[in-house]
């Protein structure tokens, strides 16, 4: 941006204005004329691909069809809305117990070991605790 070069002859074709082709080594000017480029013979025959298409038979075709007929089939794997409402209503109270019970676990690791009872110097001083958890 804000650049400005000097093309000559002599310039190499990858400094050159336009988009470039690294393959076929040519500069085409435009985008309409790349996407025409990239899809054309020359440019993908540089790639290696062969321009032949196989010929295909009835019995090829209808054992394609066959085959993306099944596959369609597997990905319509049918829910009844039922089932499926009760599917998830059962996930969501497995979620709920597991963090009930992960609740509880962490309250139990929170809580002192105070067995004893209150202390005597909490007894001379006329209370029993800091007041940090409701009972």
């Amino acid at each position: 941006l804000g650049k400005s070069q000097v093309i000559t002859k002599t310039t190499p074709a990858s400094q050159q204005g336009g988009y470039y082709c690294n393959v076929c080594d040519c500069v085409v000017k435009d985008s309409i004329n790349f996407l025409d480029h990239i899809n054309g013979k020359k440019h993908q025959r540089n790639l290696g691909m062969s321009m032949k298409i196989e010929r295909s038979s009835l019995d090829q075709v209808k054992k394609r069809f066959e085959i993306n007929k099944k596959k369609m089939e597997e990905k319509k794997k049918e829910y009844d809305f039922e089932e499926r409402l009760k599917e998830l209503k059962e996930e969501e109270e497995k979620q709920k117990a597991y963090k009930k019970e992960k609740r509880k676990e962490r309250k139990r690791k929170a809580e002192p070991d105070d067995s004893e009872g209150p202390s005597d110097m909490a007894a001379v001083m006329g209370f029993s605790g800091f007041g940090g958890s409701k009972k």
